[in-house]
């Protein structure tokens, strides 16, 4: 293993781990510090959320979107690729009779060491269509 690839992992690591607690804390310009100007977060489903947010202000708008919803983001693991990292998380919240309990997959692809694009792979789209209503 080269030192290179020792820093790109730690790297990768770092800005998954930022990512989560900026997410965690409602720090929306520290998540906007994290991303191109022309990052996308991309969600499936058919609910408010869903689709594709273009622009790092849009993807901020997102997340603030989300969290407005009162989830609870638990880290379970962050794995890394060659290139890019991805957030394994448990996310719950409660509106009323709503509930939401997923497990998701938060894709991170990098550039330049910031998050270009955010792809969202959910264990519950049917649920996740129910709760953000």
């Amino acid at each position: 293993m080269t030192i290179s690839q020792v820093t790109g992992h730690n790297a990768q690591l770092d800005i998954a781990r930022r990512f989560h607690a900026a997410l965690v804390t409602r720090d929306w310009s520290a998540i906007h510090a994290l991303l191109t100007d022309d990052a996308q977060w991309t969600l499936p489903g058919n609910n408010t959320i869903s689709g594709t947010a273009n622009g790092s202000d849009a993807v901020v708008d997102r997340a603030r979107k989300i969290a407005d919803y009162g989830l609870k983001f638990e880290l379970l693991h962050i794995l890394v690729s060659r290139n890019n990292v991805a957030l394994s998380l448990h996310n719950t919240a409660q509106q009323d009779e709503r509930i939401l309990d997923e497990h998701l997959a938060t894709v991170c692809q990098l550039k330049k060491g910031k998050i270009a694009a955010i792809e969202t792979f959910l264990s519950d789209v049917d649920g996740m269509n129910a709760f953000f209503v």
